[in-house]
């Protein structure tokens, strides 16, 4: 079984999900940070589930999707991943920002 963590960026990108969200909805805002952690859920036992990151065409970058946000994460080793990021699926996802995120940068 494989350690899923999460990021300081990814934890700060889903509380600011939830603040958006919260300002018309905390209901709404709850049920969004809920989907998130048990979306991330499948890959203690299925690492490779999600999809290559397109704009990165790195094989240990990948993501789930989850409603219009994007769950980008690393498969570190074959014991750790590491959840990345939350973005909405509007957002331009920049190349630069992702590779800024993967070396611990943010």
């Amino acid at each position: 079984m494989v350690e899923v963590s999460f990021t300081e960026q990814a934890l700060s990108d889903i509380n600011d999900i939830a603040e958006y969200i919260g300002h018309d909805s905390t209901h709404y805002a709850s049920l969004q940070v809920e989907k998130f952690f048990n979306k991330t859920d499948v890959l203690a036992n299925f690492p490779l589930i999600g999809r290559i990151v397109p704009e990165l065409n790195m094989k240990s970058v990948r993501e789930l999707i989850e409603g219009n946000y994007r769950i980008i994460y690393k498969v570190v080793n074959k014991n750790n991943i590491h959840i990345l990021t939350i973005y909405h699926s509007r957002r331009l996802l920049k190349r630069a920002d992702v590779k800024r995120i993967i070396r611990g940068k943010n």
